[in-house]
């Protein structure tokens, strides 16, 4: 938050030595490597939209909007005055203010509205909102990635997808045929089965004769609903003919509210400005979207859209993380010298830098595959595969970079009035989301051996780079050891998908970074030292290029 002319001489000392606080800053026009990414798409739309998001989620207002949105978290009204059940949430009204912008500048949307780049200018623009305020992100993934489920029943997206993909934001609490618009949220995990969801034991019984598109009432509960406050959910439930996937919407067709209660908000760790819940369901109305039994199939494409979101959330905690370390370090000195000119810090610094650039540049390729997906099969099989690496790896890395960036404030990074420590607590979310890293390895090894195409498009794309650093080459024949190696699949999937990762995020670099800044990425981890601690780059990195690159300063 800014505050206008604070006092600086004080009676007993003068206060100086201190950076000035890193608002009122273009976080598109100060990452030259975006700039970079974002002109390779040339798409006009997408560098006219990020420009103009780059400045807003850089302003010292959108900044303060997401400091008072989680100082003041939501809260839940489960009663009106006269004791009538309600099952509302409010939220701060900066909230509102936040949910708002990224709905105007089409971040749910987009992906389905445009027709070049659109994945790629939903990550891009979730890389740069999620800089300003990560919870109000959940709602507006949850709403970007409903969309292909939805499509796999046409009745029910021909009533939803209208007011999803060319609404505006609407906060009013009615039926959703009476809304500006719409959004969406996801219940799957249930408090005996987490992340196993065919352990799920909500219930569903068909009104009628049922079937893909008809009416069903649920009984049963959620452990974990996201965005309670949404229009309506996907979420599981098991039919007659098995474990299936059903929309249920927060009002009946008859106006009147469905029975979907509320049974408290999650007192989280971070996320706190996104209200997330226990609910129950008792005879709440429903309708399948699918077949009977086939729920996982149809939900997981959702899902799937969701990991690349969370690679962009993940990818912008990293940048918001290392910027602020830049700016500290830049306006504070000791022994001496800034702290940006010490030799170890900058050592720090470009390590970071490293570290941010190559999870933005495989969140692009990842999300370019995504826009590519239903014309190239190659393309769809690299996204089935590389978005699932790309979720465990990138989310993984994120607590540890954010804690690193802290620390290059000492101190002053501690305390809550620094935005370090809400960075932080947001950090390990999406690494825990949806399925936390043994799920994502597991799902890696499921792939591929269910979709041998899917390892094919991925060696495609790494054999690229191949004969561009001695590292890199032997890189990929550990990768093809890992992969004729059948004994202890499961033991070894973390370093297997690991390697993947790393490997893939050297590709990148090589091909789109300039050629110092690869060669400290592919030699700092895929060298001796992998896996190292931050700040252990060989002297001879090109850390003044480094650094440039990742701040345009």
């Amino acid at each position: 938050m800014k505050i206008e002319d604070p006092r600086v001489q004080l009676p007993t000392h003068d206060v100086t030595n201190q950076a000035s606080p890193f608002i009122d800053v273009n976080l598109y026009e100060s990452d030259p490597a975006l700039v970079d990414a974002i002109e390779r798409e040339a798409s006009p739309w997408l560098t006219e939209r990020c420009a103009r998001l780059g400045e807003r989620a850089g302003s010292a207002e959108m900044q303060a909007w997401g400091h008072l949105a989680n100082a003041n978290p939501p809260v839940f009204k489960p009663f009106d005055r006269y004791g009538h059940r309600t099952d509302v949430v409010e939220f701060h009204p900066h909230y509102h203010d936040l949910m708002r912008t990224a709905m105007d500048f089409e971040i749910h949307s987009c992906a389905w509205k445009e027709e070049r780049s659109g994945h790629v200018g939903m990550a891009a623009m979730e890389y740069l909102f999620g800089q300003a305020e990560a919870g109000v992100v959940c709602p507006i993934t949850m709403t970007y990635a409903a969309v292909p489920s939805l499509e796999i029943q046409p009745e029910v997206a021909d009533e939803y997808l209208p007011k999803l993909v060319d609404g505006s934001y609407d906060p009013s609490f009615q039926h959703v045929a009476n809304k500006r618009g719409a959004t969406f949220g996801m219940a799957m995990t249930e408090k005996q089965g987490g992340s196993d969801v065919r352990a799920n034991s909500t219930r569903a019984a068909a009104i009628g004769a049922g079937g893909p598109g008809g009416e069903y009432l649920l009984t049963g509960h959620k452990w974990f609903c996201s965005a309670p406050m949404s229009d309506a959910f996907l979420t599981l439930a098991n039919a007659p003919g098995g474990l299936s996937c059903f929309l249920v919407p927060r009002f009946r067709p008859d106006d009147s509210q469905n029975p979907l209660y509320i049974q408290r908000l999650k007192d989280k760790l971070g996320n706190k400005s996104n209200a997330s819940s226990e609910i129950e369901y008792n005879n709440t109305w429903a309708r399948l979207i699918g077949e009977e039994g086939a729920g996982v199939r149809t939900i997981i494409e959702m899902v799937r859209h969701t990991r690349l979101c969370c690679v962009a959330g993940s990818s912008a905690l990293i940048r918001q993380s290392f910027a602020q370390a830049l700016n500290h370090t830049q306006g504070r000195a000791a022994f001496g010298k800034l702290l940006i000119d010490q030799p170890l810090m900058r050592n720090v610094l470009a390590d970071l830098a490293l570290e941010s650039e190559a999870s933005m540049q495989i969140m692009f390729r990842v999300a370019r595959a995504f826009d590519r997906q239903k014309e190239d099969e190659s393309e769809a099989a690299f996204a089935r595969l590389c978005v699932t690496i790309a979720k465990y790896w990138v989310c993984k890395r994120t607590p540890r970079a954010v804690y690193e960036a802290m620390e290059c404030h000492g101190g002053a990074g501690y305390v809550e009035e620094s935005p370090l420590p809400r960075l932080l607590r947001e950090a390990p979310l999406n690494s825990i989301w949806e399925g936390s890293g043994n799920v994502m390895c597991l799902d890696v090894l499921r792939a591929m051996q269910r979709e041998p195409e899917c390892v094919e498009a991925v060696m495609n794309e790494l054999l690229k780079t191949r004969g561009a650093h001695d590292l890199y080459d032997a890189a990929l024949g550990r990768i093809r050891a890992e992969l004729s190696d059948t004994d202890h699949v499961q033991l070894r999937a973390r370093s297997l998908t690991e390697l993947l990762a790393v490997t893939m995020q050297s590709s990148l670099m090589l091909q789109h970074a300039p050629a110092p800044v690869a060669t400290a990425f592919v030699e700092s981890r895929l060298g001796a030292h992998r896996g190292h601690e931050y700040g252990t780059l060989p002297a001879g990195a090109a850390l003044d290029l480094i650094i440039s690159r990742a701040s345009n300063r």
